[in-house]
């Protein structure tokens, strides 16, 4: 039996997902978290086997809790199911511990598929994200601005970039605007740019906004 811990903060999704579980014998699902504070009480509590967790969390992000899971619980096997296609946030999460990495648009079918694999304590890769992993491990391959920057600097580059204000991004990860204003200056110099038109402008150009994947899959 594959014991699970869901970890989204949208009620209505992790619903959805108990009942595509609910349909396989081999697996249940122990529990369910809203928060990263939450699912790490819930992972020191129950007995796990594999997390399916989500990256865009209040408060305490997904990159920040698959860190603080892997150092509590090393062998606890951990899922990634986000919105977020797999060039923006895949290889941080499999470089942070994470043993797969699949979007909330996948077949049920392949979420079956990778929970299976990861419980096994074995890596779930597309061939997508296989090729990108290619890259990102070539030395010879030219690295790009943002890449440099921690997983936590990313989160808060998206958002400015988003156009959203220093408040609104206070809020939402829970820490002060005088914070923020210290992320958005370290992100600006280690990218060397100046403003956050031309944060917007770069992030435009490298598709790293959610909204830019939901125009292009209109057209």
């Amino acid at each position: 039996m594959i014991r699970i811990l869901i970890v989204d903060d949208h009620v209505m999704f992790r619903e959805g997902l108990k009942q595509i579980l609910a349909r396989h014998s081999d697996m249940k699902v122990i529990d369910e978290a809203g928060t990263g504070y939450e699912a790490m009480e819930k992972v020191i509590q129950h007995k796990l086997d594999v997390v399916l967790l989500d990256i865009s969390l209040p408060g305490r992000s997904g990159p920040e809790l698959l860190s603080e899971i892997k150092k509590k619980k090393p062998e606890l096997s951990v899922l990634v199911l986000s919105m977020h296609p797999e060039d923006q946030y895949a290889i941080r999460m499999m470089k942070a511990g994470a043993l797969g990495y699949i979007t909330k648009e996948s077949a049920p079918e392949e979420l079956i598929s990778a929970i299976r694999k990861v419980s096994t304590g074995s890596r779930y890769i597309s061939s997508k994200l296989a090729e990108e992993m290619a890259v990102a491990l070539d030395a010879n391959s030219p690295k790009l601005p943002h890449q440099a920057l921690s997983n936590r600097e990313f989160q808060v580059m998206r958002m400015l970039a988003s156009g959203k204000s220093l408040k609104e991004i206070a809020d939402e990860m829970i820490i002060s605007e005088k914070t923020v204003t210290t992320y958005r200056a370290r992100i600006l110099e280690k990218m060397n740019l100046h403003n956050n038109v031309e944060l917007t402008l770069y992030a435009i150009e490298n598709k790293l906004l959610p909204w830019y994947f939901s125009l292009r899959d209109q057209n």
